[in-house]
């Protein structure tokens, strides 16, 4: 009895730990957004979200002059990279900021959004980035 106990036991651990593996794979996927091209748009801030795991901002703008200005949600990093690797804070825009981005844009072209790479304020010239891989350059430790 105890052998089946502890084989049962072991199995649900086994499970556990398969299903945490490909949900946080799954959620790490960055493929919906076509990497090989930057696009940039010129806004006005709406909202930025400083929540885990993602920080988002929505801006309303558009990427050519001739056309509408639309809510685009872009996709970032978590507070504590954008922190480290961009010197971002939680009030380092506000709604009604005017911003230029530069993004990867989603791959559904229907919808509008992206990961932002770089965030210039355009009052102040400020310049936020999104990439992570900053946090390993020398002197940020």
């Amino acid at each position: 009895m105890r052998q089946v106990i502890r084989s049962v036991g072991a199995l649900a651990v086994l499970c556990m730990l398969a299903a945490g593996i490909s949900s946080v794979s799954a959620h790490h996927s960055s493929t919906m957004f076509d990497h090989s091209k930057t696009l940039t748009i010129k806004g006005t801030v709406v909202e930025l979200r400083w929540v885990n795991p993602h920080v988002t901002l929505t801006v309303n703008g558009s990427i050519n002059p001739d056309e509408a200005p639309a809510d685009w949600l872009m996709e970032m990093t978590s507070p504590g990279n954008l922190v480290r690797a961009g010197g971002w804070r939680r009030d380092a825009v506000k709604p009604g900021d005017m911003v230029e981005i530069d993004f990867s844009p989603l791959r559904d072209a229907d919808r509008k959004g992206g990961a932002l790479k770089k965030l210039t304020v355009l009052a102040t010239g400020e310049v936020f980035t999104a990439n992570i891989r900053e946090q390993e350059k020398p002197g940020l430790e």
